[in-house]
């Protein structure tokens, strides 16, 4: 028992965890007890925290320290909601508050049991009870000097902030929260769920500085405690996402099946919705939409809405319909800020896509309205391209190009290179309606080389299409060209619609006008002539 206890001290969880489970649970003392709890939870296995917390509960109890079985009570609650054992959560949670109201005084174990109705209350969608309960606990936890529930929280009040759309407010007590931990001030597990929480609320309003900055520091966290499973695949999904955003993709889907393998360990199936919903984004971006489909379904089986990246699939197997009737789904849903975040990106491109630039103009502002008060580059550079797809599919070519600049160089500061890449698309795109072909074609050239770097294969061809030789034949125009390449690879009007972001309608008015120009009466007659005169 003291090996064990000196292997907890020095953050060897699993060489404490064993020498407990030598040692047996009925030669542990309560407090003991308490500790062979933590390294468990650590070292992932939920199926024995449960009865170790419950003896310990037991042994406290039964000596009369209603504070550490109040603690007990607490951290079995959270345990078990976490792992999706509601009804079980709720009576700890019960038990907690019977001991505190026996307990009578004021004390920390009260503002534990806030937190957990604190959790009620954001479960009945009840946020304006919510932050009161969280401010309660956070004033509990600085008059009694609770570190790990000051920290708690700190970093709840964080998230409700940001959730109501007071960006500026809420990251900061984000980085509140985070000092605390990395100042080494917390317990272990209380420091793990501070850091993942904290990283899951910047990564929401699309934040990867700050993403970036605490998953470092939560790896350098986690390899220093041997052993340690519990927030490791949490570790995982944010490294992963750093990787999708630098265009390491093959990377990225590594990180997001072994993160899927941790939380299978850990026991907690629902977030592996997650790491389906980011592995089918990048399977899409690649053209693998039948893998995409089946990662969106995973994704979607375990609890996990796949929008909009399943309406973006949808627009890129040309169901058009199906893609807009999603979006007007989720842009008619209650929706906070933080969700508006994360939609309206693929809402905006979808409709664009369909040719109803008129819904997608007031969609692009609101984003560049959220992007203003959260003040993250990434999410800056994805309102800014919006805004200049949406003045391009309205015919201002002009007005689009400042616009697309600027998240271009937003873009390249974050180190994203397929999103910069899209932009100099767009930008290329802007410069063949101003008649500036050349500048175009250098645009043009730079985005299929980062695109085929990445592995991203349908905006290669895309870049391709729209790369036409300088004199064209059989009296086509650029736009023409572009059409009839798409019709040469294979592809349907509504897939060519897609890509070119125009309207069906209008591709099957280009088709008419190739057809007469080349003299030809068929799809394949067209392909032919496109084959012969070197435009494929």
């Amino acid at each position: 028992m003291d090996t064990a206890a000196d292997h907890y001290a020095r953050g060897d969880w699993q060489a404490a965890y064993d020498a407990w489970s030598r040692t047996g649970p009925d030669g542990l003392s309560a407090a003991e007890l308490d500790s062979f709890g933590a390294a468990v939870e650590l070292v992932g296995s939920h199926d024995e925290v449960v009865p170790v917390l419950q003896r310990a509960f037991r042994a406290h109890h039964q000596a009369g320290d209603l504070h550490a079985a109040a603690g007990c009570a607490f951290r079995l609650s959270m345990s078990l909601a976490e792992h999706g054992e509601h009804a079980l959560a709720a009576g700890w949670a019960a038990r907690a508050t019977e001991l505190v109201d026996e307990i009578g005084a004021e004390c920390a174990e009260r503002g534990w049991v806030t937190f957990l109705m604190m959790f009620r209350a954001l479960g009945e969608g009840d946020l304006v009870e919510a932050e009161r309960l969280a401010r309660e606990a956070y004033d509990v936890g600085r008059r009694f000097h609770d570190a790990d529930l000051t920290a708690m929280s700190t970093c709840a009040r964080g998230r409700m902030s940001i959730m109501t759309g007071h960006f500026a407010e809420g990251l900061a007590q984000l980085d509140d929260s985070m000092v605390r931990v990395v100042a080494g001030e917390l317990s272990p597990v209380i420091a793990g769920h501070v850091y993942c929480t904290a990283i899951e609320g910047a990564q929401e309003v699309s934040d990867f500085g700050r993403v970036a900055e605490w998953t470092a520091a939560l790896e350098r966290w986690c390899d220093a405690q041997p052993g340690l499973l519990a927030f490791t695949g949490q570790c995982a999904v944010h490294r992963g996402q750093l990787m999708r955003l630098r265009g390491a993709w093959d990377d990225a889907l590594r990180e997001w099946s072994l993160a899927a393998e941790r939380y299978v360990a850990l026991g907690t199936p629902a977030a592996i919705g997650l790491t389906a919903l980011e592995t089918g984004d990048v399977l899409r971006l690649r053209g693998d939409l039948d893998a995409a489909d089946d990662a969106y379904q995973r994704a979607a089986d375990l609890g996990v809405d796949p929008q909009p990246g399943l309406a973006l699939l949808w627009l890129a197997q040309g169901r058009s319909s199906a893609s807009v009737a999603a979006v007007d789904r989720l842009l008619a849903s209650p929706a906070g800020p933080v969700e508006r975040c994360r939609t309206l990106p693929g809402a905006i491109e979808v409709l664009l896509a369909s040719g109803e630039v008129e819904r997608a103009g007031p969609l692009a502002r609101e984003l560049e309205s959220l992007a203003t008060a959260v003040g993250a580059a990434v999410l800056s550079a994805a309102a800014a391209q919006a805004q200049g797809a949406v003045a391009l599919a309205a015919a201002d070519a002009a007005g689009g190009l400042p616009y697309l600049r600027k998240a271009h160089q937003l873009w390249s500061r974050s180190s994203s290179p397929y999103d910069a890449a899209v932009t100099r698309l767009l930008i290329g795109r802007c410069l063949l309606a101003l008649g500036d072909t050349s500048s175009a074609e250098r645009e043009l050239t730079a985005a299929r080389a980062v695109f085929r770097q990445v592995g991203a294969a349908p905006m290669a061809d895309l870049a391709s299409s729209l790369l036409a030789p300088a004199s064209l034949p059989g009296g086509l125009t650029a736009r023409e060209v572009e059409v009839l390449r798409l019709v040469a690879s294979g592809r349907s009007n509504p897939q060519i619609a897609a890509e070119l972001v125009l309207s069906e309608k209008t591709v099957a008015r280009h088709l008419s006008n190739i057809f007469v120009k080349l003299d030809v009466a068929s799809r394949t007659a067209a392909a032919a002539y496109a084959f012969e005169h070197g435009l494929v």
